[in-house]
């Protein structure tokens, strides 16, 4: 596993060697040992999570403001336009995002740590998106930064409309929301 870095330091895009041949290929997706070699990040996974979107879905940015989640996330059908933002108020990076593609023929991972905000658009006609968190889910204290705060100028690729959760539709502005000290 080789793990490169983005325009955030902390979000980390990982590369599985992949083992390929006339009859298909093998990875490992997921290997402790390789993973902290790689990152530098003793974490513990404790969910797998599975979702399956149409195009123009776009989910977040989303993150709990107890029980901070980092999240190691890949796509294996389709592709996602990926993004995590730095919401630590005592970062140096603090209001920044960095952007990724994620796609089942790329194989790509991205590693978004405790303290960010993450959502994704799907680009492809559906995609199957697959992360693990290192705390569970709590929707009480789940929050969203508005996917188009005129702030923060995210380039999303759209191709007309986004489609949002009513949950989304509220995100709030990052300078009106709870953020992480």
């Amino acid at each position: 596993m080789k793990a490169i870095a983005t325009t955030l330091p902390d979000v980390l895009v990982l590369e599985p060697k992949v083992f390929g041949d006339e009859r298909g290929f093998f990875y490992e997706s997921f290997n402790k040992k390789a993973f902290a070699a790689a990152t530098k990040v003793d974490a513990e996974f404790v969910q797998d999570n599975h979702s399956r979107s149409v195009k123009n879905v776009l989910r977040g940015l989303h993150y709990q403001i107890e029980h901070a989640q980092a999240k190691l996330i890949r796509v294996i059908a389709g592709e996602v336009f990926d993004v995590a933002l730095d919401v630590r108020k005592s970062s140096p990076n603090f209001g920044k995002f960095t952007t990724v593609s994620l796609s089942a023929e790329n194989r790509r991972m991205v590693f978004v740590p405790a303290g960010f905000a993450h959502g994704f658009l799907v680009v492809s006609e559906t995609a199957e998106f697959l992360y693990k968190t290192t705390d569970y889910w709590h929707p009480e204290h789940e929050r969203s930064i508005m996917w188009n705060d005129p702030d923060l100028k995210i380039p999303w690729p759209l191709s007309g409309e986004p489609i949002l959760s009513v949950k989304d539709q509220r995100g709030m502005r990052l300078k009106d929301a709870e953020v992480y000290a």
